[in-house]
């Protein structure tokens, strides 16, 4: 099988007094519907980062949600400098090495940031579900999905790079690609719905071939 790499949230546990790499174990089943092998990717310094996807042999990466970008936010309790250095690493090399890509949430709003986009504060966007319209007869999309940000890509947020796939009803941006290399963003948790949307397994697996 193909190994799908996925990035994990920085948690502190202060009652330990450590920082730990975790990972939802709903990644793990929808990788392995996928017909991908999961690989929890861990939080290194970016030096090493080359070093551990070549000797891993990835065939795709997921860029997962949680923690919130440091740039956007310093002083949110959520924060993981050292999340944010790996990963802008890793699409570099991941861009580089032609590894297809996949952000999701938070991965989706740093992918965007990383190709010059910006991003706007939202309100009312987590823990709950709203309506997805697509922008493109190419792909199908589910009719509603789940939602747990606080941050939005507007449409004159969106990098000049990327392509608009589908947006809210606000106009906000809950899908985009590139034009001319294998990278999918979605705001939306396809991991978090039980079952899994199967709408969100064609586009995933089609995104994926």
């Amino acid at each position: 099988m193909k190994l799908l790499g996925i990035t994990q949230r920085v948690d502190t546990i202060k009652s330990y007094g450590e920082r730990r790499d975790c990972l939802d174990q709903r990644w793990s089943d929808l990788a392995l519907h996928l017909n991908y092998l999961p690989v929890a990717l861990p939080n290194i310094s970016p030096e090493k980062v080359e070093c551990l996807i070549d000797t891993i042999g990835l065939d795709a990466i997921v860029f997962s949600g949680g923690n919130t970008i440091v740039s956007l936010d310093l002083l949110a309790v959520d924060a993981s400098p050292e999340r944010d250095a790996f990963e802008y690493e890793l699409l570099r090399l991941a861009l580089i090495k032609k590894i297809p890509v996949i952000g999701i949430c938070r991965g989706m709003q740093m992918i965007n940031l990383a190709f010059g986009g910006h991003l706007t504060q939202v309100s009312g966007h987590v823990a709950t579900e709203h309506a997805i319209y697509s922008k493109t007869p190419i792909y199908q999309f589910p009719k509603t999905a789940n939602s747990y940000h606080n941050w939005g890509v507007s449409n004159d947020g969106l990098s000049s790079e990327l392509e608009v796939m589908a947006v809210d009803a606000e106009g906000y941006i809950e899908a985009y690609k590139h034009p001319d290399v294998k990278l999918l963003g979605l705001m939306w948790h396809p991991e978090r719905e039980k079952p899994f949307n199967l709408l969100d397994i064609q586009l995933l697996t089609r995104f994926l071939e």
